[in-house]
């Protein structure tokens, strides 16, 4: 998918201050520093679109953004950040579970984790509650460069095996540094923003 014209358009921690326009909405979830904001910049080539940071749970705030009034991606806030206070943590937790199980927009959502590690607890507590949710759901196991090439596919394999034992769920590889995994990733939010 060539983007031409990609937007931030909106921090939002209530439904209010959702874009109101009915687009479909690809959205990423995973624990702080996975690379989601590293993710949208990847797949619409671009540096800066999504503000990332090397420091975990900068992400406070729902981000919605407008790629070629076509759909957002959207950037939830990273879980399982210690430095955020209990009450900031139930505050996000409150927001996101709104969101999640509310907004009639959502098309898909693409959960990220770290290729290196086996999934945390946090992750498999997501991971249910995605489920749970009964939305659309790919699992990307992201920084896949850092790991010999040659074992990237028999650690996706693992790690869904892990998550998702029946193998429903497409469970692919990602890279920001290497652009090499981003037409498959394309492939499927294209197919779930034309339904």
């Amino acid at each position: 998918m060539l983007v031409k014209n990609p937007q931030f358009e909106v921090s939002a921690v209530s439904p209010k201050q959702y874009p109101q326009n009915g687009l479909p909405e690809i959205v990423l979830v995973g624990k702080s520093n996975v690379g989601k904001s590293s993710f949208v910049n990847t797949m619409i080539n671009r540096k800066k679109l999504a503000r990332t940071s090397s420091e975990p749970g900068k992400t406070r705030q729902i981000n919605f953004y407008n790629i070629d009034d076509s759909f957002y991606f959207v950037d939830l806030p990273g879980y399982g950040y210690s430095k955020m206070s209990k009450k900031e943590q139930e505050q996000v937790g409150k927001f996101i579970e709104e969101y999640l199980f509310n907004r009639e927009e959502i098309a898909l959502i693409i959960f990220l984790v770290d290729i290196r590690h086996n999934p945390s607890e946090n992750d498999r507590l997501m991971y249910n509650y995605i489920i749970s949710s009964g939305l659309p759901c790919l699992i990307l196991t992201n920084k896949a460069d850092k790991i010999a090439i040659t074992k990237v596919s028999d650690t996706v394999q693992n790690l869904q095996k892990q998550l998702n034992p029946i193998g429903d769920i497409p469970t692919l590889p990602f890279s920001a540094e290497r652009k090499i995994y981003q037409d498959d990733v394309w492939e499927l939010i294209e197919k779930y923003i034309n339904q």
